[in-house]
C-alpha cells in the first residue's frame, strides 16, 4: 500500500508498506479522507503534538475511512462499516484517568502521531477508538470530527449562557469551528476576528457570526463574556485578556510554540475576576461532534477548501503551497 512516511525532521517520502493485520481488538480502516491540521505542520518541523512523533511514523490523526477488516475481539464493527476514528489512545491506570482526565495522562498514545495515522490507505486502530459515521454525514465530513471535537471540549471548559457576548480571535479552521460551536450550544451573539475583509464576509456567511472585525484595520472596542483565543500568539493572547470583560473566561486554545510566553497584567485578572482555561485534545467528545454534524449545527465541509493528494502534502506542511484555508488529503476518492 501506499503510505507517506515522516521519515526525519521536514523529511517525507511516499513508500510502499505492507498492509497491516489488526491486533484481536482493533479495526483495519480503509483510509477515505485524512485531515492537515497545525499539529501534523508542528511534527513535521520535529515539534511535539499531543505526544512526541519519532519518525519513521505516518502521520494523520484526523481520519475517516471503511473498515476492511476487524481483529477476532472486535464486536460493534464489520467489514463495509463507514467509520471517524478519535486517534487518542489513554492508559486506564493513569491517575488522571481515574478523575475523568485522561488527556492529562504522561502515557498518551495517538493514531497519527505515535502510531500510524492516516496519510496511508490502510491503518489500524482500537476499537475502543472507532466511531459509526452516520448515514447522512459524507466521510469528506467525518475526517474531521476530530478538530470539532477538540473544539467540542474546550466550550465544556466553559460557563456558556445564551445572554452572553462571545469573541472569537482567528478565523483558521478552528475559529470558524468555535463560532458554529458556540451558535450550536445556544450563545446568541458570537464575534469573529481576522485580517482580510473578504475573507471575513465570507467567513461570516458561513458561519453566522454576528459581527466580524478586521483587526489590520481596526481595533476590538468592546467588551466580551467569553473570549477565544484561536491563533496562538503573544499578542492575541495579551489582547483576549484585554477585551474580557468583568467576570469574563477566556479559553486559551490556540497553540504556540513550546517556550513561548505572554505577558498577563495580574491586577486586571483580579480586579475583573477572569477565568482564564486551556484546553488540550478532545476526551469523550467524538458522540456529541458526529451528532453535531449529523444535525447540520455544525457544517464542515464549506469550510474545507482543498482536496489535497499525498503527493501534495508536503508542499502544504513545508508552506511551498499557498492555498489558504482548510485542506484534507483523499485517499480514496470513491468512499463516500
Amino acid at each position: 500500500m501506499k503510505a507517506l512516511v515522516l521519515t526525519g525532521t521536514k523529511q517525507m517520502e511516499i513508500q510502499d508498506l505492507d498492509t497491516p493485520t489488526p491486533k484481536p481488538d482493533e479495526v483495519l480502516v480503509k483510509t477515505a479522507y485524512a485531515g492537515i491540521c497545525g499539529t501534523d505542520d508542528a511534527l513535521y518541523n520535529g515539534l511535539p503534538g499531543s505526544a512526541d512523533a519519532v519518525p519513521p511514523i505516518v502521520l494523520g490523526h484526523e481520519n475517516s475511512g471503511v473498515v476492511e477488516a476487524v481483529g477476532a475481539n472486535v464486536t460493534q464493527f464489520k467489514k463495509g462499516d463507514r467509520v471517524a476514528v478519535d486517534p487518542n489512545i489513554y492508559y486506564p491506570k493513569d491517575k488522571y484517568f481515574r478523575v475523568d482526565r485522561p488527556q492529562l495522562a504522561e502515557d498518551l498514545s495517538a493514531v497519527g502521531v505515535t502510531r500510524d495515522g492516516g496519510l496511508e490507505e490502510y491503518f489500524t486502530a482500537p476499537e475502543s477508538v472507532v466511531y459509526h459515521v452516520p448515514a447522512n454525514l459524507s466521510l469528506k465530513a467525518a475526517c474531521s470530527t476530530e478538530p470539532v471535537s477538540c473544539g467540542v471540549h474546550g466550550v465544556r471548559r466553559l460557563n456558556l449562557q445564551p445572554h452572553y457576548k462571545a469573541l472569537v480571535m482567528g478565523d483558521g479552521y478552528m475559529g470558524l469551528l468555535f463560532v458554529e460551536l458556540l451558535k450550536a450550544y445556544g450563545v446568541q451573539h458570537v464575534d469573529l476576528t481576522g485580517r482580510h475583509d473578504d475573507k471575513l464576509a465570507e467567513e461570516q456567511k458561513l458561519t453566522g457570526a454576528d459581527h466580524v472585525i478586521n483587526t489590520e484595520s481596526g481595533d476590538i472596542t468592546e467588551e466580551y463574556d467569553i473570549v477565544i483565543e484561536a491563533v496562538g500568539r503573544p499578542e492575541t493572547q495579551e489582547k483576549a485578556i484585554e477585551v474580557a470583560g468583568k467576570g469574563g473566561q477566556i479559553l486559551m486554545f490556540g497553540v504556540g510554540r513550546p517556550d513561548q510566553t505572554f505577558t498577563v497584567n495580574t491586577y486586571e485578572v483580579f480586579q475583573k475576576e477572569l477565568d482564564i482555561k486551556g484546553s488540550f485534545i478532545n476526551p469523550y467528545s467524538f458522540d456529541d461532534s458526529l451528532a453535531l454534524m449529523a444535525s447540520g449545527k455544525i457544517d464542515v465541509e464549506p469550510l474545507i477548501k482543498n482536496v489535497l493528494q499525498l503527493n501534495e502534502v508536503v508542499g502544504k506542511l513545508d508552506g511551498s503551497d499557498k492555498r489558504p484555508g482548510k485542506s484534507v488529503v483523499e485517499l480514496d476518492g470513491s468512499l463516500k
